[in-house]
């Protein structure tokens, strides 16, 4: 791959990354798109693209968390022969010396010593390319890097990329404000994914905090790209980046409608929180139709008849004991108030998911953030039902 070359021609392999749990749900986001022969990986997907690809789904994809184009991949026999193939790359090609950079990724061998040694050796091979052909060595920077190489070795196959998103697609630009504990927004599109949400039933969040989940419902809703807020892409700062190309994919790419085409609603008990919330939907154009409240759980009235809830409640760490009995308080508050409704609940308290009291019709395994954390369907029917309900510890 030349980035040098703007071509839209060119095919690359693209690799999306994502969250454990979420790489059958990024599948289906981009089949929707339109796009086929999809291979899922672990924490990834990946497929073949051209350069446009890479801008399109930089800005529309809501299951990602960055896009990488392949550079090159290799077989080497030890650490040195790492640097070798590393230094046949004309790194020159993909960015200039006044641009900071950085190396990261995953090791998973054998051949080092160290787990970092990998990193400095491609680094050096870059810096001394740079000094060998009598330009000024370009800098460092490992926190907030122009330009970010990905590198990932399994045992001797070597896989270098780039990261043609920098920091990461969660950070979508629209969040001014978030709690404590906020729910990171590519899990929270995937959620919705998840759930089968149709864009059309009501969606009620009891926890809603910063208001995460509430936002990417209604961005999905309103077909809405999820960085349209967002003002930095890393692939700026490549040599062959094409304004034009990434203007014919951003200029008119969205309009803003008339009116929310389905029923959002949110609530916490923290008025701090629904503050946050409601300056976060203000910036997006989106509070004159979500109605946030500053209510618990406990005194809270279904907002709907019928709807789906789907909801991100404490998980306790900071709570004690106290943490199972809200659960309890929630699951009996569920039964008696949310009749008709589809209540998807997420979390990585395993002990205080018993406390609910109802059997879950579903269990996925996912990640949010670095915790490992479980996705549970609940559905409460009208009148009773007995296997609704549960004694054992399940």
């Amino acid at each position: 791959m030349n980035m040098q070359d703007k071509s839209q021609k060119s095919t690359y392999t693209i690799t999306l990354k994502t969250f454990f749990g979420l790489e059958e749900v990024l599948k289906g986001e981009l089949e929707e798109m339109g796009y086929s022969d999809i291979t899922v990986l672990n924490r990834a997907v990946q497929m073949e693209g051209s350069l446009k690809d890479v801008y399109y789904l930089n800005y529309w994809c809501r299951c990602a968390i960055s896009i990488l184009v392949q550079i090159e991949k290799f077989r080497i026999k030890d650490e040195q022969d790492l640097y070798k193939k590393a230094a046949k790359i004309d790194w020159t090609s993909y960015f200039d010396e006044k641009k900071t950079f950085a190396v990261k990724g995953a090791i998973f061998s054998q051949l080092f010593r160290h787990s970092q040694y990998p990193y400095l050796l491609v680094k050096d091979a870059i810096v001394d390319q740079f000094r060998d052909q009598g330009k000024e060595r370009p800098n460092v920077q490992v926190k907030t890097p122009q330009v970010l190489f990905d590198l990932y070795i399994r045992e001797n196959e070597v896989t270098i990329s780039l990261n043609t998103t920098g920091a990461p697609l969660f950070q979508r630009g629209y969040r001014d404000s978030v709690g404590e504990a906020p729910l990171n927004e590519v899990v929270a599109a995937g959620l919705l994914r998840m759930t089968e949400w149709d864009k059309k039933t009501p969606l009620y969040d009891p926890f809603c905090g910063s208001g995460t989940i509430l936002i990417e419902a209604a961005m999905m809703a309103l077909n809405m790209p999820p960085a349209i807020e967002r003002q930095h892409f890393a692939f700026k700062n490549f040599k062959n980046f094409d304004a034009e190309l990434w203007a014919s994919i951003t200029d008119n790419a969205y309009e803003r409608p008339a009116e929310l085409p389905v029923q959002i609603f949110g609530s916490d008990k923290s008025a701090e929180m629904m503050m946050k919330a409601k300056r976060n939907l203000r910036g997006l154009g989106l509070a004159r139709w979500i109605d946030v409240k500053p209510d618990a759980f406990q005194d809270s009235k279904k907002p709907f008849e019928k709807g789906m809830v789907i909801t991100n409640p404490p998980y306790g760490e900071r709570m004690g004991e106290e943490v199972e009995e809200m659960y309890d308080e929630f699951g009996t508050w569920i039964k008696h108030e949310l009749t008709g409704f589809t209540c998807w609940v997420i979390s990585s308290n395993q002990e205080a998911f018993k406390s609910i009291g109802l059997r879950p019709e579903r269990k996925i395994k996912l990640f949010n953030g670095d915790l490992e954390c479980s996705f549970r369907k609940f559905c409460i029917y009208e009148g009773s039902k007995k296997d609704q309900f549960q004694d054992s510890n399940d």
